[in-house]
């Protein structure tokens, strides 16, 4: 009998060990315990997948749809399963049909066909009580892009946006662009759905309506009229997004349809709209969010809709959110290069904030650069120029461009630096590197074009004259390899090598300039294109400033027999017209041209000194290259960061001058807001005077001559109480005796007091009520 116990004791131990096991088993599949946290993305695509979709088991349907999700998310191509998963829309279970209309979503443009079949199931599940599950079968059904279901999905929308979840009206919202895109036709029946969407009271759905309105009808900017104000209001409490959104459809809206802001000379605006005014004060409050694209939308808004005295509001945010991530701090700069050009004062206190750190990308750096330069006046220049020139020895070779040329800038804009600026540049000819040197060039010519060095410098020596300057840089011409600063060279030594009153080798002509020649001469063929062209016009220049001498026409006439047989056409192109053009002024370069003598050339000769007017007064006035660039491109236009013109940007309307009439947006809403706050009884009667706490005191008429018990006395013993009624008893019974006069007076005396408070007596009838109820 022990025996028979045992054995069966052992057994049901073992039956309770396995069913603990298969309990452990289910219970942890869920989680993945046994395989691991991220088994679902290291399973292969096996055929237990069909096979569990086909299962009566939840549990075995739901793991399928887990595994189809998770290799869905890894790229892989899962549409063979949709016939299966489509039978699964009408699931009992929420897990399930929540992951089944996450698979449609993603294929059910790939097989429309197929989930067609399927538009019934969506169409029931519009009904269910869940409006997580409405809301997904609405994304599904507009999802399916098919033009022949075009009306059933526009009803199904015009439901949804009536629903009274407002998860659900801001899944209708965005399904409207993707019928718009599938069937244009149907814009006046989502207008209209739309209308009622932008009349949703709840901040939910406003953006996503914002959205749809862009999408569909951007230009019925008419529909907004009197939601205006309510979007101005509801501002703040819509969703980070969503701001972003309705701050730009509210900055087209003002630019279209308010009025101008008239600003005066101290910038002070003299006429401010009180709906642009609303404007403002709503979006105000959202310079504190904490999504750099919420700050940066309102900052557009100040900037193109306020007066100049509120710029000043938008400093703080921008350098609030300027060092908040990397990819935060090009855009934020980009805004602050553009603030900065236009308002120089609200950030030139702040500049130590835009020095360049080692880390900093390059871009980063050269809009650091850009800023740092706007912002360079009178009183910062001397550490902004110390800083550019250390910026020259960076690593990237754009950078160092940039900050070359800032040191050039500082020279125009503040003159009294120009001769330390000069000095600096002159410095930096001496560098190894190829592009300090170029860039340096570039920019002493550019100076020299500018003629900022025409007169002498205050308190400037000789060795900064523009011929000393020219002249080492012409003697240094083997040294600089960049083409460009050698064809710079080469146009600064043929413009201000004519000299005037000085004894040279050459009348008219420095020394230095016909050595220079030959050195061009001799690396010619080696040259780029852009010093061919500076060589060859360069030559014409000496030759037209002296033409009589021998030895100087032999090396012209050599410079321009290698023109005209160049590779490049450009270059024999040069050749020919500056041969023609020199052809009555010396007979050195007939062979040159081809040319008979001067007996024989046709057409028009120009004499020696129009040919010298053309060669260098030509091209007088050109400055250098705008270091600006981008400088036109609006605020919060992806151009303004990119400095390209992008495809599909929002053109920024430009001002009414007088706006729409503003009874155009009241509203019902704004009525009710203009009430004045509920007051008590008698203050509406008459203005009573009020009490120490400022509240306006109550007083009560009696409407019968019986007086007003004292129910707050607190009654101890009952020889008190049989006290206190005896004493209410002799009133009590004179009041009875005389019962009719009292009530004839009282009224009479009613009447009076009520003429009394429509004439402003009220203290006599105040008076006068207290006497009665006594």
């Amino acid at each position: 009998m022990d025996g028979v116990n045992l054995a069966a004791l052992t057994e049901n131990a073992a039956r309770l060990g396995m069913r603990i096991q298969e309990t452990l088993h289910e219970h942890t599949r869920d989680l993945a315990i046994t395989r691991g946290g991220a088994s679902l993305f290291d399973m292969p695509d096996d055929k237990n997948i069909g096979r569990q979709l086909e299962f009566s088991n939840d549990r075995e349907k739901l793991e399928a749809m887990k595994r189809l999700i998770a290799l869905t998310s890894k790229g892989r191509n899962m549409s063979n399963y949709f016939p299966q998963v489509v039978k699964n829309v009408a699931s009992q279970n929420l897990e399930i049909r929540k992951l089944v209309y996450i698979y449609l979503l993603r294929y059910a443009e790939h097989e429309p066909d197929l989930a067609l079949l399927s538009i019934n199931a969506f169409q029931k599940d519009l009904t269910d009580p869940s409006p997580l599950i409405r809301a997904m079968a609405l994304r599904v059904l507009s999802g399916i892009k098919v033009p022949m279901i075009g009306s059933i999905v526009i009803l199904a929308i015009k439901k949804c946006a009536a629903d009274l979840s407002p998860y659900v009206r801001k899944a209708a919202a965005l399904a409207i662009p993707k019928v718009y895109r599938l069937d244009p036709t149907q814009q006046p029946a989502l207008i209209t759905i739309l209308s009622s969407l932008l009349r949703d009271r709840s901040p939910l759905s406003i953006g996503s309506a914002v959205i749809a309105f862009e999408s569909v009808c951007p230009t019925r900017l008419d529909l907004l009229h009197q939601q205006y104000r309510r979007l101005c209001r509801v501002l703040a409490d819509v969703d980070e997004w969503g701001q972003v959104d309705l701050l730009n459809l509210l900055l087209r809206y003002a630019r279209t349809m308010l009025s101008k802001p008239v600003v005066s000379g101290d910038g002070e605006p003299e006429e401010l709209d009180s709906d642009l005014q609303l404007l403002l004060s709503s979006t105000e409050p959202l310079f504190q969010s904490r999504n750099p694209a919420v700050v940066l939308a309102v900052v557009r808004v100040f900037f193109y809709v306020a007066a100049p005295s509120s710029m000043d509001k938008i400093v703080n945010p921008l350098l609030r959110i300027l060092h908040s991530s990397k990819e935060t701090e090009r855009v934020v700069l980009a805004y602050i290069l553009a603030a900065a050009r236009e308002h120089p004062h609200l950030f030139s206190s702040h500049h130590a904030r835009f020095l360049i750190r080692t880390g900093d990308p390059p871009q980063v750096k050269r809009n650091k650069i850009k800023v740092l330069l706007s912002l360079c006046n009178i009183d910062n220049h001397q550490v902004l120029l110390r800083e550019f020139i250390d910026y020259a020895d960076d690593p990237d070779d754009v950078v160092v461009g940039d900050a070359i040329h800032a040191v050039g800038q500082c020279a125009r804009y503040v003159t009294t630096c120009a001769q330390q600026c000069i000095s600096a540049l002159l410095a930096m000819i001496k560098s190894r590197h190829d592009a300090v040197v170029s860039n340096a060039i570039l920019v002493l010519k550019s100076l020299v074009q500018n003629q900022l060095l025409s007169t002498p410098l205050v308190g400037g020596s000789s060795s900064q004259s523009p011929l000393t300057i020219i002249s080492q840089l012409a003697r240094r011409i083997d040294d600089i390899k960049h083409p460009r600063a050698r064809a710079c060279v080469l146009w600064l030594a043929g413009q201000y090598c004519p000299t005037e009153g000085e004894s040279t080798a050459i009348d008219g002509i420095a020394d230095w300039a016909p050595d220079v020649l030959r050195k061009t001469a001799k690396t010619f063929d080696t040259e780029d294109p852009l010093v061919k062209l500076q060589a060859l016009t360069f030559a014409a220049k000496l030759l037209v400033l002296s033409p009589a001498d021998h030895t100087l026409g032999l090396l012209c006439r050599y410079v321009f027999s290698l023109g005209k047989y160049d590779m490049n056409y450009d270059v024999r192109d040069r050749t020919r017209m500056l041969a023609s053009l020199l052809s009555g002024v010396s007979g050195v370069l007939s062979l040159a041209n081809d040319q008979q003598p001067e007996e024989q050339i046709g057409g028009v000769v120009l004499r020696r000194e129009q040919v010298k007017k053309v060669l260098f007064e030509g091209k007088s006035g050109i400055v250098d290259e705008d270091f600006h660039t981008g400088n036109d491109y609006p605020i919060g236009s992806l151009s303004l960061v990119t400095l390209k013109d992008m495809h599909g940007e929002c053109i920024l309307p430009e001002w009414l001058e007088a706006g729409i009439d503003p009874a155009l947006r009241n509203s019902d809403e704004d009525a009710s807001t203009l009430l004045p706050p509920a007051q008590s009884i008698a203050s509406v009667a008459a203005p009573h005077p009020t009490g120490p706490t400022g509240i306006t005191p109550i007083v009560l008429t009696p409407t019968s001559s019986a007086p007003v018990q004292n129910t707050k006395e607190d009654w101890r013993n009952l020889d008190k109480f049989y006290a206190s009624d005896s004493e209410q008893s002799e009133p009590e019974s004179g009041l009875s005796e005389e019962e009719d006069d009292h009530e004839d007076s009282g009224n009479n005396e009613g009447e009076q007091s009520n003429n009394d408070d429509e004439d402003g007596s009220d203290d006599e009838s105040g008076e006068e009520v207290d006497r009665k109820s006594r």
